[in-house]
């Protein structure tokens, strides 16, 4: 598996946290898999479906009633998709 899958991989699994995650708002969840799935398209260039999931998380990350967890979760699954797309 390359590195690059690796890395997929992990921010898929973090994804399906957040989404399985009860203490977090029910819209935060939807967007965690709208993310997932957009990461999914095979048909659209892997910096231009990151970039789309970047956008769907950064809106989830200011709304105010996230839990400080899914915040930091979403934090960190940002900064690993803009890992992604300088590759």
């Amino acid at each position: 598996m390359s590195e690059l899958e690796e890395k997929l991989n992990q921010i898929l699994s973090v994804l399906d946290q957040l989404a399985e995650d009860t203490s977090v708002p029910r819209n935060i969840r939807r967007g965690a898999m709208e993310s997932k799935a957009l990461i999914h398209k095979k048909n659209e260039a892997l910096d231009v479906r990151a970039s789309g999931a970047i956008s769907i998380l950064d809106e989830l990350a200011n709304d105010p009633n996230i839990p400080l967890h899914g915040r930091t979760l979403i934090w960190n699954i940002i900064s690993q998709l803009e890992a992604v797309q300088r590759i």
